[in-house]
């Protein structure tokens, strides 16, 4: 693995954690991660290892920003973004109840991740709670997605280096995000027409995949039938 890319999206990484709306599937950039770390040896343990460091590092700016001076500015753009203020105090009232576990269940649920850290000051948690429930949320989301990645990572890179590489590499991420899009917008329809189409995790309250911000954070095919089955357990 070269340096300037891995470094580039480490930067990407930690610049999405902090609240800033990068359009850019946050789980496909750590499924192209596993799949370029596939017989890099220690070098892809030490890319994961960056890669959550990175998390935890934009997760813990956003955290402090929303209960300091930037807190209504990041709010309003969220909203923006398809998680308005109402969910975030929702949420913030669930993570109040459960602590450590709550942020740890909402960082590693597809769509309900994407409001979690905003809740998380909005509800005041001190940073001594707030930071191990990142820690955990980010290690079982991010370490799925670039142990997904790994293990397809040989059959793939074997395929694209017989078939014309970069081309079929970049036509697959166009195609799953173009997946996702479709499926973010199937599931906005449903929602206007039922009114409320939320994901619930062991009683959380849900966002769904409503807004762009969810789109942005979940769209790979897993996250999308988690997303999916969510809604329909709302309807």
């Amino acid at each position: 693995m070269e340096l300037l890319p891995v470094l580039g999206l480490l930067g990407l990484i930690v610049v999405k954690e902090t609240g800033v709306p990068v359009p850019i599937p946050g789980d496909l950039l750590v499924l192209g991660a596993g799949v370029a770390a596939a017989g890099a040896g220690a070098a892809g343990a030490i890319l994961l290892v960056a890669i959550l460091i990175a998390g935890v590092a934009g997760g813990s700016v956003q955290f402090l920003l929303i209960r300091g001076t930037l807190r209504e500015r990041l709010l309003r753009l969220l909203a923006r973004l398809g998680v308005p203020r109402d969910r975030l105090d929702t949420l913030a009232g669930w993570l109040q109840r459960h602590g450590i576990r709550g942020v740890a269940v909402a960082r590693a649920t597809p769509g309900l991740r994407v409001g979690a850290i905003a809740a998380s000051g909005i509800a005041g948690l001190r940073y001594g709670v707030f930071l191990p429930g990142l820690v955990a949320g980010n290690t079982l989301f991010v370490g799925g997605h670039f142990a997904l990645g790994y293990l397809v990572g040989p059959p793939a890179l074997e395929i694209m280096a017989g078939s014309g590489g970069a081309l079929l590499a970049g036509g697959a991420l166009v195609a799953l995000a173009a997946l996702g899009g479709l499926a973010w917008a199937a599931l906005r329809r449903r929602r206007a027409r039922r009114a409320v189409a939320v994901l619930s995790v062991d009683g959380a309250p849900g966002f769904g995949l409503a807004g762009y911000g969810s789109w942005a954070e979940a769209a790979c095919p897993a996250c999308l039938g988690l997303a999916i089955v969510g809604t329909e357990r709302a309807g």
